[in-house]
């Protein structure tokens, strides 16, 4: 592994509620629409980091057009 490989942090539903300020139903009508992309690991619902910041770059974008 190289020092600018960084491993994908799995987040949880509370954290993610966290980071967007947002409440559990709006994290789970994102991850059922599709718009923030999720993971099961056996049956527990994790969200990458990275779709987490995808999820903000794109609507700042949908705000700014």
């Amino acid at each position: 592994m190289t020092r600018d490989h960084h491993p994908e942090e799995l987040l949880t539903v509370p954290e993610v509620m966290t980071r967007l300020k947002v409440g559990r139903t709006k994290v789970y009508d994102l991850i059922r629409t599709r718009r923030l992309h999720s993971i099961k690991v056996d049956g527990c619902r994790r969200i990458p980091d990275d779709a987490v910041r995808v999820f903000i770059r794109h609507q700042m974008g949908d705000a700014a057009g």
